[in-house]
């Protein structure tokens, strides 16, 4: 069967829009164009491009890798992506691996692990990415493969709008938001980039346990959800005097599930875990430092009322508009600043005696709120067009010229 070869014109979106030519027929001779997924961080990544990497090689010729230094991360890709023709391949060196897993490290040194693959990674012709650290490729002689940027949250935080962005050939955006201060910063540039909407929607609702309840009892349920940031975050100067007074006053049920990355190394997780042992054994209180219902959005859909601080997953409990509230820990000027975007959608508290009158008002304030939620949520998700896996995957296919299946 014959198929078109697939050129490209500027679309609205800034990215490269499919612009059909003459059909021509495939060469089945030629060996398939190779394109690798790269997860060389912490489990969280992986809900960000695995259902990509699924899309891609369900729907175009093209030899499609998952590629991790860990074998559990490979195989959380095989339990989410769920299909057939992706393949899943470990990286890096045999000897960081071992003592990475004997150290309880989720992954070993990422430049470690790159020096160690760099010639491996080099017979790609595309790498995508949902960290920037790998893009130190380059320097380690890495020249074939073009690199593809792939979120790893779609928050306001001067994080996600690192420098080294603009080291990718293409990126992939979750909205209209990050595609302004992304052009503003001249991290991405037009033609070179598409709006997909945000995979891990597609991702995390095929691995949630919807019926999963953690409490013995149906009660209005809280979720405090701090950053892993010592310096923006509220864990450090606030949180445990947060979790006391909600479990104290036993009104609701509080999920305690901090950004994943606070509790990565074992000497900091026996930490917090004996700080919040007096809480462990209470029916109303669910602490989890760990489990994969942290990065699957278990906890987001669950909770009727979110408190965190600088965490992107604000913008994810919004999928469904509900009270908010926000910690500032460290008394930061937020209001003019774009990094704190996310204030705006809810009550800010100085302390925790501030924080708990503005929790006894939540419900009845948040109608001063639900709107402005609504269009942060769609200004940060664009998620008109459908599944956005497969918008992710059509976008990484027209700019490597694929051909479809």
């Amino acid at each position: 069967m014959a198929h078109p070869v697939v050129l490209s014109r500027q679309s609205k979106d800034g990215g490269a829009a499919p612009l059909r030519a003459l059909a021509r027929p495939a060469d089945r001779t030629t060996p398939l164009p190779r394109v690798a997924f790269l997860f060389n961080a912490q489990a969280h990544h992986i809900l960000h491009g695995a259902t990509t990497a699924q899309a891609l090689a369900d729907a175009w010729r093209a030899q499609v890798d998952i590629l991790s230094p860990s074998d559990a991360h490979l195989d959380f890709a095989r339990a989410l992506a769920g299909g057939e023709g992706l393949n899943f391949r470990q990286v890096g060196a045999p000897l960081l691996n071992r003592l990475a897993a004997r150290g309880q490290s989720a992954v070993p040194p990422k430049l470690l692990t790159l020096l160690a693959a760099r010639r491996q990674l080099d017979r790609y012709d595309a790498i995508a990415l949902p960290e920037r650290t790998s893009t130190i490729i380059r320097a380690m002689g890495v020249r074939r493969p073009r690199l593809i940027h792939i979120d790893h949250g779609a928050g306001d935080r001067a994080a996600g709008f690192d420098p080294r962005i603009a080291r990718f050939d293409f990126a992939l955006l979750a909205g209209r938001k990050q595609e302004r201060r992304m052009l503003d910063e001249q991290l991405i540039r037009p033609g070179a980039y598409r709006i997909i909407g945000y995979p891990k929607f597609d991702a995390a609702d095929r691995l949630r346990d919807t019926d999963w309840y953690p409490f013995a009892e149906r009660r209005p349920t809280i979720l405090y959800n701090p950053h892993f940031s010592d310096t923006l975050g509220s864990w450090g100067r606030d949180g445990l005097a947060i979790v006391d007074r909600i479990a104290t006053a036993g009104r609701h049920n509080l999920i305690v599930a901090p950004h994943i990355r606070l509790c990565d190394r074992p000497s900091t997780r026996a930490a917090v875990e004996r700080q919040l042992a007096p809480y462990a054994d209470l029916s109303h209180v669910h602490v989890d430092l760990g489990s994969h219902r942290l990065v699957d959005m278990s906890y987001t859909a669950m909770a009727d009322i979110y408190i965190g601080d600088v965490s992107s997953q604000i913008y994810e409990f919004l999928r469904r508009p509900r009270p908010a509230l926000f910690v500032n820990s460290h008394g930061v000027d937020w209001r003019d600043d774009p990094n704190y975007a996310h204030w705006h959608l809810g009550p800010v508290a100085r302390g925790v005696d501030d924080l708990m009158r503005r929790l006894d008002r939540a419900d009845a304030d948040h109608a001063d709120y639900a709107e402005a939620q609504r269009q942060a949520f769609a200004d940060t998700f664009d998620l008109e067009g459908g599944d956005s896996s497969r918008r992710a995957a059509a976008a990484i296919a027209d700019f490597l010229r694929l051909t479809p299946r």
